[in-house]
């Protein structure tokens, strides 16, 4: 056989092989990848650390040091900036966390794991798919962890349904970025790589956001940039929900950024991924 021949039969078999896999075959594959990657969490407790005191540490950090004098702004003191900011804290918790599926994965290729699923049959979307699950349920743990920190601080929960709602449509929104760091891991020649790409888009977005403090105050260029920021739509909704004022227009236009961004890099990553391995 040709080297030639040879390429194009590697090429060729990881989309022959996910087209000969049944939707049972995908869905039990998936089950089996995600039970992998949380016993691999089991053994290594300490990648969930980032989970366990971000949002602790970010919390204190806002609430104690610029709780004050931004509160003060708002009207209400410390207290009246409880209830401003831990809304945008969860959108914040999902857009960082969402780094680190690319992380992972970039790892993944660098430690052999992804030659053993190239020896495998199974599906590639699977091992796409399990990733995105496993973060997202370090995104629910982390949100635990940030409401009880919140309570502690005074948070006052007064629409429990508004705060599971929040959670479901912060989840949509961090389903769709980790398809961008999902094919940024791919891409990446080092996890580092992956981690410094991502400060560089994370950082202008949370902080040129309505997370931390209201958009009035800022100049006219950077009040421009929040209005079409997502995750300014995505805290606005979640305080409209947790803490009760109009959420209509910007639950659908995080919606409507999710699905946007999903149905652009969802089929980067996938064929970037089937390029690869």
């Amino acid at each position: 056989m040709s080297t030639a021949t040879a390429t194009a039969t590697t090429t060729a078999t990881p989309t022959a092989t996910d087209a000969r896999i049944p939707l049972r075959g995908h869905l039990r594959h998936t089950g089996a990848l995600i039970r992998r990657n949380l016993l691999w969490i089991r053994q290594d407790p300490e990648s969930m650390f980032d989970a366990l005191l971000m949002p602790v540490v970010f919390t204190l950090l806002f609430v104690y040091v610029f709780g004050g004098s931004i509160g003060q702004a708002l009207g209400g003191g410390q207290d009246g900036y409880v209830q401003y900011v831990i809304p945008g804290m969860l959108a914040m918790t999902s857009m960082t966390l969402a780094q680190g599926v690319g992380t992972g994965f970039n790892q993944d290729f660098h430690s052999g794991v992804m030659d053993r699923f190239r020896s495998l049959p199974i599906g590639r979307g699977s091992v796409l798919f399990a990733k995105i699950s496993v973060e997202l349920a370090r995104m629910l743990f982390a949100t635990t962890v940030l409401m009880i920190v919140a309570v502690a601080v005074g948070f006052d929960i007064d629409h429990w349904a508004g705060l599971l709602a929040t959670v479901g449509l912060s989840a949509v929104f961090a389903s769709s970025i980790m398809w961008v760091f999902l094919t940024l891991g791919v891409v990446m020649k080092s996890a580092q790589s992956v981690q410094a790409m991502g400060f560089l888009v994370l950082f202008p977005l949370q902080f040129g956001s309505s997370i931390f403090a209201p958009t009035a105050s800022m100049p006219g260029w950077l009040e421009t940039f929040t209005d079409y920021n997502p995750l300014s739509s995505l805290a606005d909704a979640a305080r409209g929900l947790m803490t009760g004022g109009p959420v209509a227009h910007d639950v659908w236009v995080t919606l409507g950024w999710s699905v946007a961004i999903t149905a652009v890099m969802a089929p980067v990553a996938v064929r970037k991924f089937r390029t690869k391995v």
